[in-house]
């Protein structure tokens, strides 16, 4: 007779990978309690196709469509962390890739809005805006290097693509007491992840640590 299955590991159920999850993001200093209430409600394999949908949980970035990244999980987490959003804030976004970070992102604030220089990505990254009942966010295709400036001011603008500085018509669109995430740097392989701060008399500008960006590109892609 053969010997009887060994039973399902209970290591591999939803609430273990849940809590693996969580661990991970506050190991890696997400300990905002807001913060980690929004990306444990927002379920990233929702915006992980094909593939590496079996890595979604995965501390680690992963290739979306038009030769973009979904970011790793707490690298998400900090930098929505270091933006500080409040209830009432109105958020701009530049680089909508997969959506992940922006339906995090809807859950604290008034409204996002989100951009992408691809059409497919805005297209797919709705579909499941809608899925998910995410009502507050609207995504439009567009160069984000200009920011939308017809919609600004904003409370808080969050760029998920590297610019070799801190964009000057996404700096005119921060209000003022607002806050802008952006990775900077020349380098794809060297980029410092910088807080900037709209103050009366300038910016102030704060480095955080190191991350791995796709660049801020300008113009439209042809996807």
């Amino acid at each position: 007779m053969a010997p009887a299955p060994p039973p399902d590991d209970p290591g591999d159920g939803p609430a273990e990978r849940q809590m693996r999850f969580l661990f991970a993001l506050r190991s890696h200093g997400v300990t905002d309690p807001r913060v980690l209430a929004a990306m444990e409600r927002i379920d990233r394999g929702a915006f992980v196709r094909g593939h590496f949908e079996d890595r979604a949980y995965d501390d680690t970035p992963l290739p979306i469509a038009c030769g973009q990244t979904i970011s790793q999980p707490s690298v998400v987490g900090l930098m929505t962390q270091a933006l500080n959003v409040g209830p009432r804030d109105v958020v701009l976004e530049i680089g909508t890739g997969s959506g992940y970070q922006a339906a995090v992102l809807s859950l604290l604030c008034r409204r996002v809005m989100t951009v992408d220089r691809h059409r497919r990505l805005v297209i797919e990254a709705e579909e499941v805006f809608r899925r998910l009942g995410l009502t507050n966010i609207t995504a439009r295709v567009a160069d984000g290097s200009f920011g939308l400036p017809e919609q600004a001011p904003f409370d808080r603008i969050m760029v998920t693509a590297a610019a070799e500085d801190p964009p000057g018509p996404l700096l005119s669109q921060l209000k003022v007491g607002g806050i802008m995430v952006v990775p900077v740097g020349q380098s794809d392989a060297v980029q410092t992840l910088i807080r900037v701060t709209r103050t009366e008399t300038g910016f102030a500008y704060d480095e955080m640590r190191q991350v791995r960006f796709v660049p801020l590109v300008e113009g439209l892609g042809q996807t």
